[in-house]
């Protein structure tokens, strides 16, 4: 991780644990946002005005967080408005490196090796881990945000008076239930992976397997009336969020993750209610497995030998 700005050890994947081996995730560093007028938004300065080729966002299509980042610049079509540039999935002892992979790219804007050296030329002082997606902004030369979250939120309206925009994926009538509902499927789904699959004790390994399960059961169960998303025939932000966990269920967590109850595919309605959203316009562009596969199972701690598995072969 970066400490003062300087790069200390190498790539590890367990952020911070607690006492009983519980998976920490870090929070994001970099809070700004980007508005119609410039002005601030919720966090962070003001100064960051939507204007088509301003913005690049850094993403790793293994990456869940930065994947749902990807689908919102899809869906409100700003493809021509914010460039994007992908990182190599495979983890090196320096975390996130550009290109030498199929569909990794080589960062042509700022000229860096490592995604760690854009952190310290945005903060030459910051200490923490050097994650995507990152929005970039040209102008400035600096980081706009880094948490995933707020990119999906800014872009689903900031952008509104440039292009003809997709759906509200954050509607002002179901924000209270939005909010809810991220928040049970974050900490007991899209994290409850990762706190399994990081788990260091077994204890803290069954809790979290344990509520991933619980958690897709319920879901299955609220997708069985026929509806064609979460709250009924309206696309929102939390789709997204539940999708890029269902797509990478089978091809990594169920392996690599040990959240071996089932797979995906034996769950008709969540295999089904992914495979709807991935068919929307643009979305499967923003997934691929082999990415997805050789990302998870680079990871040393879990996987010394380094081998892929061959399948799956499709979702």
């Amino acid at each position: 991780m970066l400490v003062k700005g300087i790069w200390k050890e190498n790539w590890q994947p367990v952020q911070a644990k607690d006492e009983e081996g519980r998976f920490i995730r870090q929070t994001s560093s970099f809070r700004h946002w980007v508005t119609p007028d410039g002005s601030a938004g919720p966090t962070g300065d003001a100064g960051f005005k939507a204007e088509a080729g301003r913005y690049q966002l850094y993403v790793a299509y293994i990456c869940p967080w930065a994947s749902r980042a990807l689908m919102v610049r899809k869906l409100k079509g700003l493809d021509e408005l914010i460039d994007v540039c992908v990182v190599n999935p495979v983890l090196t002892d320096q975390g996130w490196q550009f290109g030498d992979y199929p569909g990794a790219d080589e960062d042509t804007l700022n000229g860096a090796r490592y995604m760690h050296e854009l952190y310290t030329r945005a903060d030459p002082q910051i200490s923490g881990r050097a994650t995507v997606p990152v929005l970039w902004d040209k102008q400035t030369g600096t980081i706009v945000n880094n948490e995933s979250a707020d990119i999906v939120r800014m872009l689903n309206t900031a952008f509104s008076g440039l292009v003809d925009q997709g759906p509200d994926l954050y509607p002002t009538d179901l924000a209270g239930e939005i909010d809810a509902l991220n928040g049970y499927i974050y900490a007991n789904l899209n994290n409850g992976v990762y706190q399994a699959g990081f788990a260091s004790s077994q204890q803290a390994y069954e809790e979290a397997y344990a509520k991933v399960f619980a958690t897709l059961d319920e879901l299955e169960s609220r997708l069985s009336d026929g509806r064609s998303y979460l709250f009924g025939e309206r696309l929102t932000e939390t789709d997204l969020r539940l999708f890029v966990t269902l797509v990478r269920f089978d091809a990594a967590y169920h392996g690599i993750f040990k959240c071996n109850r089932n797979t995906l595919k034996a769950m008709p309605n969540l295999h089904a209610y992914m495979h709807r959203v991935l068919a929307l316009d643009g979305i499967a562009e923003t997934v691929r497995i082999d990415h997805i596969k050789a990302g998870y199972y680079s990871v040393k701690a879990l996987n010394p030998g380094g081998i892929v598995p061959v399948g799956p072969y499709e979702i």
